[in-house]
């Protein structure tokens, strides 16, 4: 099999941002069967109902390619962690439903990309604390980290996907 090369990249302006604003999990397979095209999902057939957390600062989404000349393998795993500010014993039980299920999740970025995570495989949420603080100013809140591995990285979601889902309710913190 010939692994030729397609294109190059030329430097891009100073346009974009980091940062992730929210992340919409969805049970394992709630998307249904995907159209992909060029990296891209354009097409599902589920119907699913998405279920909205909104994050700012300190989440990230970061993806590892490992490659072995040795064993012939390509694999990426992802890491999405999410620090969410306050605690309340509804985000509490959520939590505690993640923690034993495999949700595909979609991640916004503050460029107003989508990226899947877990498109075959599912995330798993890896590690968690519940975060109470030493001082006043210290973080008061739920850190979680979600890992994924795929045969290939995060596929990017179209907009019109994204326009035609239904979000769930959403925990309101106080």
């Amino acid at each position: 099999m010939a692994c030729n090369l397609t294109k190059g990249r030329g430097l891009p302006c100073k346009t974009g941002v980091g940062g992730i604003k929210a992340v919409f999990f969805v049970d394992f397979g709630g998307l249904g069967g995907l159209t992909t095209s060029g990296g891209e999902v354009t097409a599902i057939s589920g119907s699913p109902t998405l279920m909205k957390f909104d994050v700012k600062g300190n989440s990230t989404l970061d993806t590892t390619v490992t490659s072995s000349r040795e064993n012939g393998t390509t694999f990426y795993e992802s890491s999405l962690v999410l620090n969410l500010t306050f605690q309340e014993k509804e985000t509490s039980e959520e939590i505690k439903l993640l923690a034993v299920s495999r949700p595909q999740i979609i991640v916004s970025d503050y460029n107003s990309n989508f990226f899947l995570v877990g498109e075959k495989n599912g995330a798993e949420l890896i590690s968690g604390t519940f975060n109470s603080g030493a001082g006043m100013g210290d973080f008061f809140g739920y850190a979680l980290t979600f890992g994924s591995t795929e045969q290939n990285p995060p596929l990017f979601v179209a907009q019109s996907i994204m326009d035609a889902a239904t979000e769930g309710t959403q925990i309101t913190p106080n």
